[in-house]
C-alpha cells in the first residue's frame, strides 16, 4: 500500500494536525466601528447597536454578546425590540425591515434573521410615499406601526410582515377630525414619531414634522385630540401615567401636553427653552422621569444655544436645582435611560443613563451623588488615542495580575460602584484558563493593560509616559472642571481622545517581563523607558543615558524631528509602572525593535539607523552599532517627511529614467519621428506598471541591491543563552536583524550576581551573517539540543520551563520576509532552509512561535511557527523541519492594516485590527479557544402586560370598548395564554403549523 500514498503523505500526522490545528475568528473585542443606531429592551435586558456596514451586535451581561450581519451590508437606521420577546426589528437605509429572534440551539442562544420586508406603495408613487421614518412595535406582539415621509401609517402583521391594508391611517383620515382653519394637507407629511399610550394599548400618539400631534383611537379609528406646536417636532415621550406627555422641538424647546378624558381642546402646560432665549439647537430626544420624591427628571439631547456651543454633542440631566450638560467628544448617535420596567410601578426611578456616541459607550449613573460615569466591563473604546502597537503576555503570574488590578482601581476611583446595569442573559462559557494580558500603546503616549483571558476585552490598568517630558499639556490639568457660575454647566465625559499633544510621543513598541515585573517600553523620538512595578505613588528622579547610533560619522545628518525635553528634577508618578531610567537614541528616530532580559537586567534597542545595548541595572550604555549604509539617506529624514520624500524619489526617478531612454533613443534613430517617442514612452510606462502590479504569486526570490533604502533597518532583536564562539562553552548572546538581510551576533559577558554592580557588562561581535537574497530579516531563534526553543529569561528560575539542553548541538533560524533558513551553531553551516516566496509567492509579516496542545490528550503538544503573510494567510510551519502543516485564509490581502496590527499569542490564538477601534480574535488551536457562549431565557411575563390573541372573536371583541371585559377576565386569558406559550407541546406544534404554512 505505501507505493500508492502520495509522497510525504502520512496518515498518522494528518490525523494528529486534525487534534492540533483549526482555524475559528471568534469574538470581535472593542468599540463597534461607526455605529448607527441604538436599541433597548427592559424587558430582556439587551443592549442592541447597529452599524453603518450592516452589522448588529447585542450585549447583555458581561460575557453575553450576539452577533448578526444584514447580507445588504447597508446602515442600520433603527432598533426596536418587540415587547415581552425575544425578537427585534432593524430599519436599513434602504427601507427594508428586518426581524431577528435570538434562538436556542445546542444549549445556547444564536441570533438569527428570520424574515425580511420592504414597504411597496401603489404603481406609480413616489419614493416617499413608503420612506419609514418612525417604527412602533405594539405591545400586542402582532403589529408594527410604520410611519413614513407622507403622512400615511401603515400597519404590518408580524412576523409575517403582511401589510394590513384595511388598518392603513392615512393624513386624509387624520385630516377629518382636525378643523380646517388649524391645519392643511402639509400638516400630516413627514411622522416623525409614533409614541403607544402607556395605560391604553388602543390609543397611539403620532407626531408630524410640522408640530400637528394627533392621539389616535385604534379601535374606532378616528383620532380623538390633537396638539398643535408652533415649532418643527423632533420627539415625543408619554409620561408613565399616561396623563401628559412631552414634546421637543428644533429651536431647542420642549413642551408639556395634558391628555384630559373630554375632546376639548388642550392647551400647552408649559413651554421651555432651557438654554434659551438666545436662538438654540434642536432638542432631538427627550425623557420625563417620575421619582418617589416628586422631582422628574428631565433629560434631553441637544438644546446647546447655537452660536456658543453649535458645535457640542452634549446630553443634559436636570433634576431639581441640579443640571449637567454633558458633554462629548463625539457626536452622540442615540441614547436610553433605565428605569423601573414593573409596570405596577407608580415611579419611573432612573438608575442609569446610556449614550451611544460615535466613538465610544457612556454609561451615567443617575442614582449616585454627583452623577459619576460607570466603568464599562466591554465596548471598551480601544482607539480612545489611536492604537500604535500591541503586545500579548500569555499566562501572567497571580502576583503580578494582583498588582496591576490593584494599580488601576486607585485610578478609577472617579468611577461609580454600581453594577453593570445591562445585564441580560446568562454567560454560560467555561472560565478562561489561565491570565492573559494584551498591551496596547498609543499615539498620546500611554500604554493600556487588557484582560484579554475571556470573552469581554476590560481595561486594567493605564500607563502614561507623558509626565518624564515636558509638553504643552499640563498632566495635572482636569478638564472636567467647572466655575460654580459657568452657564451652561458643561462637563466633559468619556475618554475618547483622539488629539495628542506631540505626535513624538507615540508608543512604538511594548516589552513586558511577566516574571519580573520590567516592563520597556520604546517611542516615536528615539526614547527607550525601563520601568519597575511599585505598588505606591512615589516621587523620584529619572536617569538619562544617550545612545549615539551613528558614532559621530562624518556626512551624516538628522532631517528629522527633534528629540522630546525631559523635566529636570524628581517627578511624581502614581502607583503601578514607574519609570526609572530612560535612554535617548541619537538621532531621535523611531525605535523599531526591542528586547529585554530581566534575568541579565540588559535592554536592547533598534531604530533605522542602529542599535544598542543598555546595562538597566548599572544604568551604563553598553555598547552601540550603526548599521546605516552609505545610501540610506531616506532614513534621515525621519518619518514625518518621509511619505513626502518617498512619492518625490519615485516620481524624479521615473521621470529619470523616461528621459533617458527617449535621449539614448534620439541619439540612435537620429531623425526618428514623434511617434515612435511617444510609443517608446507608452511602453516604457506599460512595463513600469506591470512591474508595479505584479501579482505576488510571480515574485521569485532575487538578490537585491546593497544600495536599497533602509538596508541598516533594524527590524528583530533577540537574547539567547548559546554556542557562539566554540561548541564547549556557552554564553549570553544579543541577536541583531536588519532590513538588508545582515544579522549580527554580539557575544556578551554578564558578571555574577554577587559582582554585578561592580563590574560592567560586556560585548564583543562574534558573528555577521548576510543573507545572499538580502531580505528583510523579520525573526531569529535558537533551537536547543532537543530542537526547541529556548525558554524565556526566568522562566526555568520559576519552574515553568525544563531547563533547555545545553549538551546537544544547537541551531539558529533565522526568518527572513521570504524565506526559512536553519545554520548549525557555531559554526553558521546552512542546516535546512524553506524558500517561501519562491513556492508559495508570499513575504512573511509576523511570526511567531506557538504551542499547540492536542484536543483529545493533555499529554501531546508542539510547537510551531505560526507565520502571517503580506496575503493575509496564516501558515504553519513544524519546527525544526520546517515543513508547512497547514494555510488558512485570515486577513483581506487590501487590508495593510489589518496585517501590520496582528500580534500572535503564545498558544495558538491572535487578534488584529478590523477597524481603529475594534480586534478581532482568532484561534488556530483546537485546545485554546475563547468565544462568546451564552443564554437569553424568555422571562415570565407579567400580568400587567396586554397580550392579544389572534382568532376572529379576540378581534372581534377588541373593536368593542374597553370596558366590556372585567378586569378579572383579563387577567385570566393573559395567565392562560402566558402557560400555553411556555408549553413546549404547544410551542412545537405552532412552530410546525407555521413550517406547513411556508
Amino acid at each position: 500500500m505505501r507505493r500508492f500514498l502520495r509522497p510525504g503523505h502520512d496518515p498518522v500526522r494528518e490525523r494528529l494536525k486534525r487534534d492540533l490545528f483549526q482555524f475559528n475568528k471568534t469574538v470581535e473585542h472593542g468599540f463597534p466601528h461607526q455605529p448607527s443606531a441604538l436599541g433597548y429592551s427592559p424587558f430582556l435586558r439587551l443592549m442592541a447597536i447597529g452599524t453603518r456596514s450592516g452589522a448588529i451586535k447585542l450585549y447583555g451581561a458581561p460575557g453575553v454578546e450576539f452577533m448578526g450581519l444584514h447580507e445588504e451590508n447597508n446602515t442600520v437606521m433603527q432598533i426596536h425590540f418587540i415587547p415581552d420577546q425575544c425578537q427585534l426589528v432593524t430599519l436599513l437605509d434602504d427601507n427594508s425591515l428586518h426581524l431577528w429572534s435570538l434562538k436556542q440551539h445546542g444549549g445556547a442562544s444564536e441570533l438569527l434573521e428570520e424574515h425580511r420586508f420592504t414597504l411597496k406603495g401603489p404603481p406609480g408613487s413616489p419614493p416617499s410615499a413608503t420612506q419609514v421614518t418612525a417604527v412602533l412595535p405594539h405591545s400586542s406582539r402582532e403589529v408594527l406601526y410604520l410611519g413614513t415621509e407622507s403622512g400615511n401609517i401603515f400597519v404590518v402583521e408580524l412576523p409575517s410582515f403582511r401589510v394590513l391594508e384595511d388598518r392603513t391611517i392615512t393624513p386624509e383620515a387624520v385630516l377629518q377630525r382636525i378643523p380646517e382653519d388649524n391645519c392643511n394637507r402639509r400638516s400630516c407629511e413627514l411622522v416623525e414619531a409614533l409614541r403607544e399610550h402607556p395605560k391604553n394599548p388602543d390609543q397611539i400618539l403620532i407626531g408630524y414634522s410640522r408640530g400637528l400631534i394627533v392621539l389616535w383611537d385604534l379601535q374606532n379609528n378616528k383620532a380623538t385630540h390633537h396638539f398643535l406646536g408652533s415649532q418643527q417636532l423632533e420627539n415625543l415621550y408619554w409620561q408613565r401615567d399616561g396623563s401628559k406627555f412631552i414634546s421637543c422641538h428644533y429651536d431647542g424647546s420642549y413642551t408639556q401636553w395634558p391628555v384630559s378624558s373630554d375632546n376639548r381642546q388642550p392647551e400647552p402646560l408649559e413651554n421651555t427653552v432651557p438654554y434659551g432665549p438666545f436662538p438654540c439647537k434642536a432638542i432631538s430626544k427627550i425623557y420625563w422621569q417620575t421619582t418617589k420624591n416628586g422631582l422628574p427628571y428631565i433629560i434631553f439631547q441637544g438644546g446647546m444655544p447655537r452660536a456658543s456651543y453649535g458645535d457640542r454633542h452634549s446630553i443634559s440631566v436636570i433634576h431639581g436645582s441640579q443640571q449637567t450638560a454633558f458633554d462629548f467628544t463625539s457626536r452622540v448617535i442615540d441614547f436610553f435611560i433605565i428605569f423601573s420596567s414593573d409596570p405596577a410601578a407608580e415611579f419611573d426611578d432612573p438608575s442609569a443613563l446610556v449614550v451611544l456616541a460615535e466613538e465610544e459607550l457612556v454609561v451615567i449613573d443617575l442614582k449616585s451623588a454627583g452623577w459619576p460615569a460607570v466603568h464599562p466591563p466591554y465596548l471598551a473604546s480601544l482607539h480612545c488615542s489611536a492604537i500604535t502597537c500591541s503586545h500579548h503576555v500569555s499566562n501572567i503570574p497571580l502576583k503580578l495580575w494582583e498588582r496591576i488590578i490593584s494599580a488601576g482601581s486607585k485610578q478609577n476611583i472617579h468611577y461609580s460602584s454600581m453594577p453593570w446595569p445591562i445585564d441580560g442573559g446568562t454567560n454560560i462559557a467555561p472560565d478562561p484558563p489561565q491570565r492573559d494580558l494584551l498591551l496596547t500603546g498609543h499615539e498620546d503616549g500611554t500604554v493600556r493593560f487588557w484582560d484579554a483571558s475571556g470573552v469581554c476585552l476590560h481595561l486594567l490598568y493605564k500607563l502614561s509616559t507623558v509626565r518624564v517630558f515636558l509638553t504643552d499639556a499640563d498632566p495635572n490639568d482636569n478638564m472636567n472642571t467647572l466655575g460654580e457660575d459657568e452657564w451652561p454647566p458643561l462637563r466633559k465625559v468619556g475618554t475618547f481622545d483622539p488629539y495628542s499633544d506631540d505626535p513624538r510621543l507615540g508608543i512604538q513598541k511594548i516589552y513586558l517581563c511577566k516574571y519580573s515585573g520590567y516592563l520597556a517600553v520604546a517611542g516615536t523620538a528615539g526614547q527607550v523607558l525601563v520601568m519597575e512595578l511599585n505598588d505606591e505613588d512615589a516621587e523620584h528622579m529619572v536617569d538619562h543615558a544617550e545612545a549615539d547610533l551613528l558614532q559621530d560619522q562624518e556626512g551624516y545628518r538628522w532631517k528629522g524631528h527633534e528629540k522630546l525635553k525631559t523635566r529636570d528634577g524628581p517627578v511624581r508618578f502614581e502607583a503601578g509602572f514607574q519609570p526609572f531610567v530612560l535612554v535617548q537614541c541619537q538621532p531621535p528616530a523611531v525605535v523599531t525593535s526591542l528586547a529585554l532580559h530581566s534575568e541579565w537586567k540588559l535592554v536592547a534597542f533598534g531604530t533605522s539607523h542602529g542599535f544598542g545595548l543598555f546595562d538597566h541595572q548599572q544604568k551604563r550604555l553598553v555598547f552601540v552599532k550603526c548599521t546605516l549604509h552609505p545610501s540610506d539617506q531616506l532614513a534621515l529624514e525621519g518619518p514625518l517627511s518621509r511619505v513626502k520624500s518617498l512619492k518625490k524619489s519615485l516620481r524624479q526617478s521615473f521621470r529619470r529614467i523616461r528621459r533617458s531612454r527617449v535621449s539614448s533613443r534620439k541619439r540612435r534613430g537620429g531623425s526618428g519621428n514623434a511617434s515612435e517617442v511617444q510609443e517608446a514612452n507608452a511602453k516604457f510606462d506599460q512595463d513600469a506598471l506591470q512591474e508595479m502590479e505584479l501579482a505576488p504569486v510571480q515574485r521569485k526570490i532575487e538578490a537585491r541591491s546593497a544600495e536599497d533604502s533602509f538596508t541598516g533597518f533594524v527590524r528583530t532583536l533577540y537574547f539567547a543563552d548559546t554556542f557562539l564562539r566554540d561548541s564547549s562553552r556557552h554564553c549570553p548572546s544579543l541577536w541583531a536583524g536588519t532590513n538588508g538581510g545582515t544579522v549580527y551576533a554580539f557575544c556578551l559577558r554578564v558578571p555574577p550576581a554577587e559582582r554585578r554592580m561592580d563590574e560592567p557588562v560586556r560585548a564583543e561581535q562574534a558573528k555577521e551573517i548576510q543573507l545572499m537574497h538580502r531580505a528583510p530579516v523579520v525573526g531569529i531563534l535558537v533551537l536547543d539540543g532537543r530542537s526547541t526553543p529556548l525558554p524565556e529569561p526566568l522562566e526555568v528560575a520559576h519552574d515553568l520551563s525544563k531547563s533547555p539542553d545545553m549538551q546537544g548541538s544547537h541551531q539558529l533560524l533565522v526568518v527572513s520576509e521570504e524565506q526559512f533558513k536553519v545554520f548549525t551553531l557555531p559554526k553558521v553551516s546552512s542546516k535546512l532552509k524553506l524558500k517561501l516566496t519562491a513556492l508559495e509567492g508570499c513575504r512573511v509579516r509576523k511570526v511567531t512561535v506557538a504551542n499547540f496542545g492536542s484536543c483529545k490528550t493533555d499529554d501531546y503538544s508542539e510547537n510551531d511557527l505560526a507565520v502571517l503573510t503580506n496575503l493575509g494567510d496564516i501558515q504553519i510551519i513544524s519546527l525544526p523541519f520546517l515543513k508547512l502543516q497547514i494555510r488558512y485564509p485570515c486577513i483581506r490581502k487590501e487590508d495593510v492594516s489589518g496585517i501590520a496590527s496582528c500580534v500572535f499569542t503564545k498558544y495558538g490564538q491572535g487578534f488584529y485590527l478590523i477597524s481603529p477601534s475594534e480586534f478581532e480574535r482568532f484561534s488556530l488551536s483546537t485546545k485554546w479557544l475563547v468565544e462568546p457562549r451564552c443564554i437569553v431565557d424568555m422571562p415570565e411575563v407579567t400580568s400587567n402586560n396586554h397580550v392579544h390573541n389572534k382568532s376572529g372573536t379576540e378581534n372581534a371583541a377588541r373593536k368593542s370598548s374597553p370596558g366590556d371585559c372585567g378586569e378579572d377576565e383579563r387577567k385570566s386569558g393573559r395567565l392562560m395564554e402566558h402557560a400555553l406559550l411556555n408549553d413546549e407541546k404547544v410551542l412545537k406544534e405552532i412552530q410546525s403549523t407555521l413550517e406547513g404554512s411556508r
